[in-house]
C-alpha cells in the first residue's frame, strides 16, 4: 500500500517538475526507471565517481551511472557534493526537485537550498525506525516482522526530516535482505513518484517524524557480519539472513574464513556445544547457544558457493571440530 500524507484532490495543472535524481547502486534504478517513464523531466543524474572494482581493478560506472547513459542523460560524479563546481552546475540545471536514492554522500546545506522543492529522500524504513545507511539489514537481524519505505523532506540531521508518504512491506520467515530489498525498491519507487506527483500539484504536505521509536541502523562492515555461534540459533538465522547478499556472513574453519549462506535453525541442540559441528543425514548441523542450525551453502575461502553437504565431503570434520574457533 502507498500512502502519502495529506495527500488530496489533483490540483489545477501544475507543470512538469524538473528533477535531478541522485543515486547510486543497483537498488536505485527502478526509481530512476519509473521517474523517467513519468511526467516529470529528468534534466540530469547526480551518482558517485567511476569506482576501481574486480580482479583487474578497471573503473567502472555505478548502475544509475549505466542507467543515465543508456538514457541520454547528463551524468555528475563530483568528488563530492559540496564541490564549487557541483552546486555552480545544480544551479545552472534549475530545478525544482532532486529525489535521492541511496545516493551514498551527504548533501551540504548549500545544494538542499537550490531547488525550490529542495530534495525529496527514498529511505527503506517506516521512519523514525532505522534511520541510517543499513535499514533493511537491521529490521531482518532484529526480527522485524514489518518494514517498509518512506519518503521524506532530506535536511543536515541524519534522516530526521518530515515524512511525505509511506509504503508498508511484510519481511517474510526466509527473506533475506536483499530478499527484501529488492521489493521495497519496487514498491518504493511508485511511493516516490506518487510523492513528486502530490508536490507537484500541492497536494502533500511533510509531517514532523515523531520522537518516539527512533532506532538507528549504521552501515555493516565485514567484521560485522562474522557469526557469534554462541548466539541462539534463531538469533544466529537473522543475523546470517540480514547481511545476505552484503556483506555476507562468515565464520572460520581451519584457519581460514568459511563464508555462509542462510541457515535453518532447529529446536533441538542435540548435544552440540557452540560452533561443534554435526554432519550426517539430516545434513551439516552447527550447535549454537541454543538450539542448532542446519547449513545451507558454504564458500570455502578461494572457491565458489556449494551446498554444505558436498562441502563437508571434502573437508571430513573431525567429531567435536568446531567453527569460528
Amino acid at each position: 500500500m502507498v500512502r502519502c500524507r495529506g495527500l488530496g484532490p489533483d490540483g489545477e495543472g501544475e507543470p512538469p517538475l524538473r528533477l535531478l535524481f541522485a543515486g547510486t547502486p543497483d537498488v536505485a534504478v527502478p526509481s530512476l526507471d519509473l521517474l523517467l517513464a513519468s511526467g516529470h523531466d529528468v534534466v540530469g543524474v547526480l551518482t558517485r565517481p567511476d569506482a576501481r572494482s574486480g580482479r583487474g581493478r578497471g573503473l567502472s560506472r555505478s548502475p544509475v551511472a549505466e542507467r543515465a547513459d543508456a538514457a541520454g542523460l547528463p551524468v555528475l560524479q563530483p568528488r563530492s557534493p559540496r564541490d564549487p563546481e557541483f552546486l555552480e552546475r545544480l544551479a545552472d540545471l534549475a530545478v525544482d526537485c532532486a529525489p535521492v536514492v541511496a545516493y551514498g554522500a551527504l548533501v551540504p546545506q548549500a545544494a538542499l537550498d537550490l531547488p525550490r522543492h529542495g530534495w525529496v529522500n527514498l529511505h527503506f524504513s517506516l521512519l523514525p525506525a532505522w534511520r541510517g545507511a543499513a535499514p533493511v539489514q537491521h529490521a531482518v537481524m532484529a526480527g522485524d516482522e514489518l518494514t517498509g519505505a518512506s519518503t521524506f523532506q532530506l535536511e543536515a540531521g541524519l534522516d530526521t526530516g518530515p515524512v511525505y508518504g509511506v509504503v508498508t512491506e511484510p519481511i517474510a520467515p526466509r527473506d533475506t535482505a536483499g530478499d527484501l530489498l529488492a521489493r521495497l525498491a519496487l514498491s518504493g519507487a511508485r511511493l516516490l513518484v506518487a510523492t513528486l506527483d502530490g508536490i507537484e500539484s500541492g497536494t502533500v504536505v511533510p509531517e514532523p517524524q515523531p520522537a518516539e521509536g527512533v532506532s538507528l541502523a549504521p552501515r555493516l562492515e565485514p567484521a560485522d557480519a562474522r557469526v557469534d555461534w554462541t548466539l541462539p540459533g534463531h538469533v544466529v538465522d537473522r543475523r546470517v539472513r540480514g547481511v545476505t547478499p552484503a556483506p555476507g556472513a562468515w565464520t572460520t574453519w581451519r584457519g581460514d574464513r568459511l563464508r555462509l549462506g542462510p541457515v535453518e535453525p532447529l529446536p533441538s541442540s542435540l548435544g552440540l556445544e557452540p560452533g561443534e559441528l554435526s554432519v550426517g543425514p539430516t545434513g551439516v548441523l552447527v550447535g549454537t547457544g541454543g538450539g542448532a542450525v542446519r547449513l545451507g551453502e558454504v564458500q570455502p575461502a578461494g572457491k565458489r558457493m556449494l551446498p554444505a553437504a558436498d562441502w563437508a565431503r571434502g573437508a571430513r570434520p573431525s567429531p567435536g571440530e568446531r567453527v569460528g574457533g
